[in-house]
């Protein structure tokens, strides 16, 4: 009867172990691809909670329906179990691998936060000393293996873009071209380094498909970094509630070749600066002239900015 029984949880051991790791596995399939080195470091960090979550959930859910099955009264029985005292050994087993797994996790975690070095919008608030404000850049450059070809990537150059998020709308600013745009372009394999600014309230940036949102806080100049690796047109999305039309505080990220991106900057330098259709002026002014009912009040929005490039017209969000 015990040979049954070990054997029987050494099967059930090795069969939590597999299907564990196979659900880390098929986690990765949850996200948008990986568009930028740094989606990788939440990723990894993502499966191993995935993992050790379906070990945790098979390993109680298991001995309950095996002993439900195998070691549950008979149907009249209406007897006391057996008395049974407490086990000085498994108390401080079942106590300690709880304790062991959370540190774990949270040191993980904490890495993970760290090398990408997300700041939050409290941390800015409360610092009185603007010299004091690190660079919130992600940072998957260290010993830990991530890509091959991230020690490739430390040494392109950085490319410079000034963001600036307001009610309603994203404009985004390359300095060393005087180019505007609504759209943000962003070459492929080459470091990128953000200037984040916001005109009015909270802001969040927030790309799915890099796994990368950052707080863009008033009054404060944020910094942040990443590099993309993946070509092809990702979602940037207002994280933060920002007033009644932030939801429509969306844009593109076309990340491009490198020959392909200067062209486009090329492009677009010789285009004269223009007011870019903003959904939120034109649903502002629908309600204004009475041809749009919203029940409620609203902050007008900015001016529509005026950018040397912008799509043609209102890009439609692709599914996540």
């Amino acid at each position: 009867m015990k040979l049954r029984a070990i054997i029987t949880i050494a099967v059930y051991a090795v069969f939590a172990i597999l299907v564990s790791f196979w659900m880390a596995k098929q986690s990765y399939s949850w996200f948008p691809p990986e568009a930028a080195a740094e989606s990788k470091l939440v990723d990894d960090l993502f499966s191993l909670f995935t993992g050790l979550g379906t070990l945790i959930y098979l390993g109680v859910i298991g001995p309950f329906f095996y002993s439900l099955i195998f070691h549950r009264a008979s149907k009249y029985d209406m007897s006391d179990g057996p008395p049974i005292e407490g086990s000085l050994t498994l108390e401080i087993v079942w106590t300690a691998i709880p304790i062991v797994l959370v540190l774990g996790l949270a040191t993980a975690s904490y890495r993970t936060y760290e090398k990408m070095n997300i700041r939050g919008p409290m941390e800015l608030v409360h610092l009185q000393m603007p010299q004091m404000m690190e660079s919130a850049y992600a940072a998957p450059f260290d010993d830990s293996p991530q890509r091959e070809i991230e020690s490739a990537l430390e040494t392109e150059p950085i490319e410079e873009i000034d963001v600036t998020a307001r009610q309603w709308s994203w404009v985004f600013h390359y300095p060393e071209q005087d180019v505007t745009s609504t759209e943000l372009h962003v070459p492929v394999d080459r470091r990128v380094h953000l200037t984040l600014h916001s005109e009015d309230v909270l802001h969040g940036f927030y790309v799915p498909a890099f796994r990368i949102k950052q707080d863009v806080v008033p009054n404060h100049v944020i910094d942040l970094e990443f590099t993309p690796i993946r070509e092809g047109t990702y979602r940037l999305r207002d994280s933060l509630y920002s007033g009644t039309y932030f939801a429509s505080n969306q844009s593109d990220v076309v990340v491009q070749s490198v020959s392909d991106y200067n062209q486009w900057l090329a492009d677009a330098a010789a285009q004269m600066p223009t007011p870019a259709y903003n959904p939120a002026v034109a649903e502002y002014s629908r309600s204004n002239e009475g041809k749009l009912f919203q029940g409620w009040k609203s902050v007008p929005p900015a001016p529509p900015p005026v950018v040397n490039y912008a799509p043609k017209r209102e890009p439609v969000s692709p599914p996540a």
